[in-house]
């Protein structure tokens, strides 16, 4: 039993992993791979697809000073991330972001629609984890109807106690899960801005 459960967990983390590692490639279709949890719309002005195609390298790839973009002409879509390193200072969240832009030529601009993508692996432990936090305390709350302990003072009190403590981890995963977020979007927002300095051909402020 403990080797099956050793085998499973490595199992788990070697998914976990392989999932992480093909959502950060920047090929056509890894690009398109993650959970959708965001979109939003923008306008490239006087900025036509040529001239955009222009700001790409031969390989379609763009470096930027917080990420990199990546252009694949034949689908009209740029994807973005911001550098991930190795060894890096700033604090790393489970749920990171990427962006899928989306582009509709019109005469001397371009109509951006951007998608915010998590991996598969960080939506679907963050929906278990909320999931067997209320399964868990519904469950909980059951067992002790059917065995008539609500009845007692005890067993109310443990019934308050069992729903305190699953509003508490539920409380606290919500808080977690919206800093994370939040935290993660400035990052992918600032590639954002600086992909849109670049192709509009702004100047950062000094």
């Amino acid at each position: 039993m403990i080797l099956a459960g050793f085998f499973a967990g490595a199992l788990c983390l070697g998914l976990i992993l392989g999932d992480w590692l093909y959502f950060v490639r920047l090929t056509p279709d890894a690009s398109r791979y993650g959970c959708g949890v965001a979109r939003t719309q923008d306008r490239f002005t006087h900025t036509t697809m040529k001239q955009l195609a222009d700001r790409f390298d031969a390989d379609g790839l763009l470096t930027l000073s917080h990420g990199t973009a990546r252009f694949f002409p034949d689908l009209n879509q740029i994807v973005i991330r911001q550098k991930y390193r190795l060894f890096a200072i700033g604090f790393r969240t489970l749920w990171p972001l990427k962006g899928l832009i989306s582009l509709s030529p019109d005469e001397d601009a371009v109509w951006v629609l951007c998608r915010k993508l998590t991996p598969w692996s960080s939506a679907l432990l963050t929906g278990t984890w909320f999931v067997l936090v209320v399964v868990g305390m519904v469950g909980a709350l059951i067992a002790l109807f059917v065995e008539d302990e609500m009845a007692a003072f005890g067993g109310a009190m443990l019934a308050l106690g069992i729903v305190g403590l699953g509003l508490v981890f539920l409380l606290s995963g919500a808080i977690t899960t919206i800093f994370a977020y939040r935290l993660e979007n400035a990052r992918l927002t600032t590639v954002y801005q600086e992909l849109r300095e670049v192709l509009e051909g702004a100047r950062s402020p000094s």
